[in-house]
């Protein structure tokens, strides 16, 4: 049997295969780590802010923490909030950050808020701080209530 037509029949087989498989319906995986930020905090009238949302990590061989920051006007400048024990068992978990600024520091409306789920990880005498997952969101800062 000839050569030529042999490779121009695996050739288009090949070309059907990767067309099939292209054109087949894939589903899209969700992250297997992530923290995510709602869209609106709380602002108290003495500098307290308090953040939400929701963070899932799989595994960990040390203490893991889901910390939070935030700024508003001024860009280099920015206030941490608050930090919470998270747990790694591959569940989505909710988190609530709380932490002080320095009184009119931040404001009621748009503000900027990254979240960070970071492990402690021992390495000898050291502990080295190993990130899960960070995002970076628009929310904004709502007057809590009195």
């Amino acid at each position: 049997m000839p050569l030529r037509p042999l490779l121009g029949a695996a050739s288009c087989a090949a070309l059907l295969l990767v067309g099939a498989a292209a054109a087949a319906p894939s589903a899209v995986a969700a992250p297997a780590e992530y923290v995510t930020v709602d869209p609106e905090g709380r602002i108290a009238a003495d500098g307290t802010v308090t953040l939400t949302g929701t963070y899932r990590c799989v595994a960990n061989t040390g203490p893991v923490f889901v910390s939070s920051s935030v700024n508003q006007s001024t860009p280099n400048v920015t206030y941490g909030i608050g930090g919470t024990a998270a747990v790694c068992d591959g569940a989505e978990h909710r988190w609530e950050n709380s932490g002080k600024v320095p009184k009119d520091a931040l404001k009621a409306g748009p503000a900027k808020v990254e979240a960070t789920l970071m492990e402690l990880r021992g390495s000898g005498i050291l502990v080295l701080p190993v990130p899960h997952a960070v995002s970076r969101h628009d929310v904004t800062l709502a007057a809590a209530a009195a």
